[in-house]
């Protein structure tokens, strides 16, 4: 449902800089107190949370997916109250290309006077500069927007990561992932895969991602709705037109990407589904598989399926040694599996930062294989309970 006032409500923005190669940046705190979207939160933040932002930033730079990414995390030397009790205070410092989500159009568009016309102006200025004078520029930004988001999605897809929290105030107009508090990453793949505890429904499960981005963009495409024309059918049909194409678009960059995961040359090709789909039906780990399957060792994770050998026949007669290789290099070894994180944020809470800088040293070379970090590779053992992911609130 519509919140008007649906935000990060410890979110603070300080400053706009340029940094050296001549990219505007924003700098932002996250958990500084309360603000005027805290409804009635002390907007404040605990430090386990804070570093799990820095963990998952870090890890999706790595895989040169776009992201914020945090610049520090301090502690604030007092405590906060959460569900599980008293939690060390911390500030995230976040750094990102920018800031402006759909959920910012949403509530321009519920102000009086020409707010959103001058926000639309500013995204078109500050993010996409290309769109400076082309005949209609908002319809424009619009495609840009549902072009990036398609891109991003895939992406997420591509390495079995789950937002768990895909509200519109969590939809960045530049086209970066933002708020890491439930998200996780698959294991077995399921895509039905849920972590977060308050999605009881399963929006925001891992195979509903794509549908849950074109929502939001139709959210944000109502925002912007008078300023396309004033004839506000002929608005709607335009707008209309390009989020049906996101559909398209997503199909096209998730294929590309899951072929270069498969080694294969054709994003259309069946072994794509056909693999993925005995890997759900085996529950085989998703990030296992993949490095398995260029390494010629998929056949042992699936030994009791007669399908598989006979598709496995089939992926062989299609790849060469060459893409054999390409594959270590699209398809990470070191994912910021769930109960690693777990375990090193923990660890991190009490003082001894030891598992946490060993983690992310993996995390940020994730496709080199290293001997001494072989169990960070290693999935959660059979009869670990279900992982479950928290907002931080």
């Amino acid at each position: 449902m519509y919140v008007p006032r649906l935000g990060d409500g410890r979110a603070l923005l300080l400053a706009e800089r340029t940094d050296r190669s001549g990219t505007s940046r924003d700098i932002h705190l996250k958990g500084s107190g309360p603000t005027p979207f805290s409804r009635g939160g002390d907007g404040k933040a605990a430090l386990g949370p804070m570093l799990r932002e820095y963990v998952i930033g870090e890890f999706l730079h790595a895989v040169s997916i776009p992201t914020t990414r945090a610049l520090a995390v301090l502690t604030t030397g007092e405590y906060v109250w959460r569900d599980r009790g008293p939690e060390r205070g911390a500030i995230l410092v976040r750094v990102a290309t920018g800031l402006v989500r759909v959920g910012t159009f949403q509530y321009a568009a519920t102000r009086v006077g020409d707010v959103s016309r001058r926000l639309a102006d500013y995204a078109i200025e500050r993010y996409y500069p290309e769109l400076r004078g082309v005949k209609e520029p908002y319809l424009a930004l619009f495609q840009a927007v549902c072009d990036n988001q398609a891109s991003l999605i895939a992406d997420w897809m591509a390495v079995g990561f789950i937002h768990g929290v895909m509200n519109t105030d969590n939809m960045v107009i530049a086209g970066q992932s933002i708020d890491f508090g439930p998200c996780a990453f698959l294991d077995i793949f399921d895509c039905r895969a849920v972590f977060s505890s308050i999605d009881h429904a399963g929006r925001y499960a891992y195979g509903n991602q794509p549908a849950i981005a074109q929502w939001n963009l139709a959210r944000f495409a109502e925002s912007i709705l008078p300023l396309i024309e004033p004839d506000t059918n002929v608005a709607a049909a335009k707008l209309g037109g390009v989020l049906t194409g996101f559909v398209t678009s997503y199909e096209q960059e998730i294929g590309t990407r899951m072929a270069a995961k498969f080694g294969l040359d054709d994003p259309r090709s069946s072994l794509i589904d056909e693999g993925l789909g005995l890997m759900e039906r085996n529950q085989v780990d998703f990030t296992t598989f993949f490095r398995a399957l260029g390494a010629g060792e998929a056949p042992s994770l699936m030994a009791d399926s007669p399908d598989f050998a006979a598709w496995y026949a089939r992926w062989e007669s299609e790849v060469d040694p060459d893409a054999r290789l390409r594959m270590a290099s699209v398809n990470p070894l070191y994912i910021p599996r769930n109960h690693h994180v777990d375990r090193a944020l923990t660890e991190a809470s009490d003082g001894n930062l030891a598992s946490l800088e060993r983690l992310v040293s993996a995390l940020t070379d994730p496709y080199r294989e290293r001997s001494e970090l072989a169990d960070l590779a290693e999935p959660p053992p059979p009869d670990t309970p279900r992982h479950v992911t928290f907002c931080g609130t």
